[in-house]
């Protein structure tokens, strides 16, 4: 689990179609061989380390579902290690399951911040709402407008400068991974599950008065 607050920007050395090597230094305080990384968002095991460097696997699910796969020696990539009990969640709970796939289709000065606009498919616009949350590249961003296939955010400049969104230029794909509460939510509104409001309730975690 993480929180979609970036640690790093982290420069891959080297890739092939299963491993990839990252030059990093904040996210190699402190981490063993098993421990979680987001790689732009995608969470990835660590299977190797060096005093500046580490590996990942990567699996064919991983390349299909994210952009990952695109990445070449040079590329810059968001870091962030896994969310401790301890640690504060300055962003929103971001598992590291990427959804799909979009596009950075347009971002404009406006004042003192930028408006950016992604292109995402049905599988992630459906979970989309106005100030709800969004991971791009594993950064955790609010919504400002959204239509059937695209998203727009507002961006400061500290975070234009903190992640690789500061290379990012109109046509490169982003990963994205929509808030797990929305699919939630879904689910519970289908009682595809069981778990309904009267389940909820019988157990103590709804009051008992009718649902509006």
């Amino acid at each position: 689990m993480f929180t979609g607050i970036v640690e790093e920007v982290g420069i891959v050395q080297s890739g092939s179609p299963s491993r990839l090597t990252i030059k990093a230094g904040i996210v190699m305080e402190g981490t063993r061989l098993g421990d979680s990384i987001a790689v732009n968002g995608a969470c990835l095991t660590v299977t190797a380390l060096e005093a500046t460097a580490f590996a990942v696997d990567v699996s064919p699910e991983t390349l299909r579902r994210t952009n990952l796969g695109m990445l070449q020696p040079g590329a810059k990539v968001n870091l962030e290690r896994a969310l401790t009990l301890s640690s504060r969640l300055g962003g929103h709970l971001v598992q590291g399951h990427i959804d799909a796939t979009g596009k950075l289709t347009s971002m404009v000065r406006k004042e003192s911040f930028i408006a950016a606009r992604f292109s995402a498919p049905p599988e992630v616009t459906r979970y989309v709402v106005e100030k709800g949350f969004i991971a791009v590249d594993g950064m955790s961003l609010t919504v400002t407008e959204f239509g059937p296939d695209w998203f727009a955010v507002s961006l400061i400049p500290f975070t234009l400068e903190q992640t690789n969104l500061s290379i990012r230029r109109v046509g490169d794909m982003v990963n994205l991974e929509v808030d797990i509460i929305a699919k939630y939510v879904e689910k519970l509104k289908a009682g595809s599950s069981g778990v309904t409001q009267e389940f909820l309730a019988r157990h103590g975690f709804l009051s008992n008065s009718p649902a509006p």
